[in-house]
């Protein structure tokens, strides 16, 4: 073994690390991704949100930028209202400290179980204000909120039961409000 290594001379070793430095360049060029190929934003999840302790309810979404985009662009979408008033908008900066966002509606009433409610998205560009992205879907919800009490359960900071609560008040089995919906 000594012998083979009397013969390695450090053009062989600086050889061998250039075509293996060349040979995995050639397979990252190869297998590398073309931004320009992706969309600016991806909707990774939408959904309705019941709260019944605090007597909330709500749909929204999550978007994933994919691509650069100048810091302060905006992400701003429009939430169908559920009681048949004007689209809620909500928008929210992009930074450069997250690529994940959540915008979410403000809390609604009269939702409907099966029921598909319109979400409309855009990416608005910071400074030009160029729209780089936008999509519509629809996020349906398997129950009603009839499961959301008119008022909160609790009040202040511990559980303390809200007086302000019809009395008997008990939140309807979710089974109930998929079966026999009003």
């Amino acid at each position: 073994m000594s012998r083979f290594l009397r013969h390695i001379r450090f053009t062989h070793v600086v050889g061998g690390f250039l075509s293996l430095a060349l040979v995995l360049f050639g397979i990252g060029l190869l297998s590398r991704e073309n931004m320009a190929d992706k969309p600016y934003l991806r909707i990774a999840g939408s959904g309705f949100i019941f709260n019944y302790r605090v007597a909330d309810a709500y749909y929204g979404f999550t978007a994933l930028v994919q691509r650069p985009v100048r810091n302060y662009s905006r992400i701003e979408a429009s939430f169908e209202d559920p009681a048949g008033g004007p689209p809620h908008l909500v928008s929210a900066k992009l930074t450069a400290r997250t690529n994940r966002y959540g915008l979410r509606s403000p809390p609604l009433r009269s939702i409907e179980a099966d029921h598909p409610y319109h979400v409309s998205v855009r990416l608005v560009q910071n400074g030009d204000g160029a729209v780089l992205f936008t999509d519509e879907f629809t996020v349906t919800s398997q129950i009603s909120d009839r499961v959301v009490p008119p008022e909160p359960l609790t009040i202040g900071p511990g559980y303390t039961r809200n007086p302000r609560l019809p009395n008997g008040w008990v939140a309807p089995a979710a089974h109930q409000a998929l079966d026999h919906p009003e």
